[in-house]
């Protein structure tokens, strides 16, 4: 249970994709102009991140170092396709916003680099943990993202007004400065309660 456990709330807090590692910035910025973009977003990215880490964790014994790139990237665009071809049959609205940003998702760095630094080394436990836990953490924070651009820049959440009608809605904050701002100032949050335990 450890083996599970650890990676998994690694990927969570310790080593959040966005937060700590700064990776997979693209579609956070792209898409998390509202909080449901994000969790459509991450459900995708946990997909295909869970899939590829578990079929690399397995076959890594059997994958020459020469050409294991290659496989990856195979590996991980046989996912992207299973999610793209999903969402455009059950999903099409948000197929239609999230549009470039779920092909995408297989030069996502979250994706390659968790193939190439955890599932190459690590045992299926340990590699389905580390997909949980990072595909959790990119959701999360997406969520969070989004939800305060949403709120700030459309005085809603999840589509519901939550903000009175007297609100005059921030518009930067649902254009791609406010994902800047917003990211910005997670990450100072995060690193000042790190600084301080």
């Amino acid at each position: 249970m450890k083996r599970l456990l650890r990676p998994l709330i690694n990927g969570i807090l310790r080593e959040n994709p966005i937060l700590i590692l700064m990776i997979g910035l693209c579609p956070a910025l792209a898409v998390s102009s509202a909080a449901i973009n994000g969790i459509y977003m991450g459900l995708a990215a946990t997909f295909v991140l869970t899939g590829s880490n578990l079929l690399v964790s397995l076959i890594r014994k059997w994958v020459p170092d020469q050409i294991r790139i290659p496989i990856f990237i195979t590996i991980i665009a046989t996912f992207v396709t299973i999610v793209d071809m999903v969402m455009h049959a059950y999903a099409p609205d948000m197929y239609n916003i999230l549009g470039i940003f779920i092909p995408l998702i297989v030069v996502n760095c979250i994706i390659l680099g968790r193939a190439e630094a955890f599932a190459y080394h690590n045992g299926v436990i340990e590699s389905l943990g580390d997909a949980i836990g990072m595909g959790l953490g990119f959701t999360l924070i997406l969520i969070v993202i989004g939800g305060i651009r949403e709120l700030l820049g459309n005085g809603t959440l999840f589509g519901f007004q939550i903000m009175p009608s007297s609100y005059k809605p921030v518009i930067l904050m649902i254009l791609p400065p406010g994902a800047f701002l917003t990211i910005g100032f997670l990450q100072a949050i995060q690193r000042y309660r790190g600084g301080k335990s």
